[in-house]
């Protein structure tokens, strides 16, 4: 027996090696972690339980039959974030360069089935150089395994894809359909075809951070997240962010005690809005001061600015927050805020997570740009995010709320659960000059004339009790009491219910 529990520990330590000291050096030279130093930083001490260690590809072409790690590249297995169980998996750069083989895949697909089974978030370390050529087809067949997993896992458990490293060709797609995608700084990069096949069909010269690093995907492309300065930066990160989410869609996301009183009022929001309409705020300063402790969770800061989304608590409690950002594009919904918007309002409805909208919104923006390039479709996937959503939906309008960017915003008329309006609120058609000059047509040359009928329909309609009379608004609350309302009108929604007619999906216009 003796010599049975050596063998085993000289294979748990050939296996911990991964590929050797040389790889393991190298990795740290790029200011990268292996992949256990990753899980390790990610997962309560001691808490990570590896499965398949053993694990070794099959292949004998190559020479690869000479060439076997145990493990094959990547790591696998469970533990906890503070107490809650993940699954995760972590590829390691330094065995075939992270190269995706049928086995490696397959280990990734066991903990994603087990994942499903009990209802744990899965969360991905991505760190490979992709498919693993002298496995030909086997490798491709592992990853199109792997992508099935994603639909069949994408509302049921979160899946959440942090990218350390390279991440090419199909294994982009993988990262692509779970619900968020985060990357590193400087070290990581993510495309479909790399610079020297770009140069070759397009003859552009680019880099590989140019084309897929993390500030084109958190800037320019909108397809990660967030990006971090470094490895434990982004690990210390991810532990924060699986706090707000549920472990799965039958589950309310865990509750955080908060000393922060539910009844809390700030007079400085009073004072937020500006007396010039045409004047921009910082929408984030509301939304800091409503929730717990200022606790925001923004998503995606430096993409579609004119939008903001993000997690943040109300009593304890993880709420989704959507808000018209008027210092970005006087906080216009275009092409890319529908999308952002679409996407988070959709991962909130999926995972019982309340939805509170801020509106600050003068319309669609105009221009050839936005029509040639699909807004009305794509404004249309927000539409639909909203009124599909049977979660509890709790909108506060600012100041402006014009058009059918009004109805789009979470609005009665959406099935909004509980709709507030600041006193300055703007609830009308358009803005009160642009409705005049197309009411008053002809009176265009007579600037007096235009401003007195200007100031009329200010007064009739610029403002929050039209909207009220007609029970779209349920109340005018004071901007310092916001918090207090907000966290009183969820505290009523807890037990709503709320079914769409069955169907087996919808068609998104996507």
């Amino acid at each position: 027996m003796q010599k049975m529990l050596e063998e085993l520990e000289l294979r748990r330590a050939a296996a911990r090696q991964g590929g050797g000291a040389r790889r393991v050096e190298a990795q740290h030279a790029k200011g990268k972690l292996t992949a256990r130093e990753r899980i390790d930083a990610l997962l309560d001490p001691g808490s990570f339980e590896e499965y398949d260690m053993f694990v070794e590809h099959r292949s004998i072409d190559f020479g690869m039959e000479t060439q076997k790690i145990p493990g094959d590249g990547v790591v696998t297995g469970h533990g906890t974030i503070n107490g809650r169980l993940v699954y995760v998996f972590s590829q390691d750069f330094t065995v075939f360069g992270g190269a995706l083989s049928g086995m490696h895949a397959a280990k990734i697909c066991k903990i994603m089935d087990t994942a499903m089974k009990v209802g744990a978030p899965v969360l991905g370390l991505n760190d490979s150089g992709g498919a693993r050529i002298q496995e030909g087809v086997d490798s491709l067949a592992g990853y199109a395994d792997v992508f099935q997993r994603n639909v069949l896992a994408s509302g049921v458990i979160p899946q959440i894809s942090m990218v350390m490293g390279p991440c090419a060709g199909g294994a982009v797609y993988s990262p692509a359909m779970t619900d968020f995608i985060f990357m590193v700084k400087d070290s990581s990069y993510m495309f479909v075809t790399g610079p020297d096949v770009v140069k070759t069909v397009t003859h552009e010269t680019v880099t590989q951070e140019e084309l897929g690093g993390a500030l084109t995907h958190t800037q320019k492309s909108g397809v990660s997240d967030l990006a971090f300065e470094n490895d434990v930066e982004a690990l210390l990160q991810l532990r924060r962010f699986v706090d707000f989410l549920p472990s799965n869609n039958r589950e309310k996301a865990p509750v955080r005690p908060t000393q922060d009183p539910m009844d809390r009022e700030d007079f400085s929001l009073d004072t937020l809005v500006p007396e010039n309409p045409n004047k921009p705020y910082d929408i984030k300063e509301l939304i800091l001061k409503v929730v717990d402790e200022g606790d925001f969770f923004e998503l995606s800061p430096e993409w579609a600015g004119n939008i903001v989304v993000g997690f943040g608590r109300m009593a304890g409690k993880t709420v989704g927050f959507v808000a018209n950002q008027p210092m970005v594009l006087a906080g216009c919904l275009d092409i890319d805020s529908s999308r952002k918007g679409a996407r988070f309002v959709r991962f909130c409805d999926a995972f019982n997570i309340p939805i509170v909208t801020f509106v600050d919104v003068p319309g669609f923006l105009p221009g050839t740009t936005q029509e040639f390039g699909g807004i009305i479709k794509h404004g249309a996937k927000l539409l639909y995010a909203y009124a599909e959503a049977t979660v509890p939906k709790v909108t506060v309008i600012t100041r402006k709320a014009y058009g059918g960017a009004y109805d789009v915003m979470a609005s009665k008329h959406l099935r909004g659960d509980v709709n507030y309006a600041w006193p300055g609120a703007e609830i009308a058609v358009m803005g009160a000059k642009g409705a005049v000059e197309i009411i008053f047509r002809s009176d265009i040359g007579d600037a007096a004339k235009i401003a007195k009928r200007t100031e009329e329909y200010r007064e009739k309609f610029a403002n929050p009790f039209v909207a009220a009379s007609r029970g779209f608004i349920d109340d005018v609350i004071m901007p310092h009491g916001t918090r207090r309302r907000i966290c009183r009108a969820l505290a009523t929604l807890e037990t709503k219910k709320l079914e769409n007619p069955w169907r087996k999906h919808g068609n998104v216009p996507l």
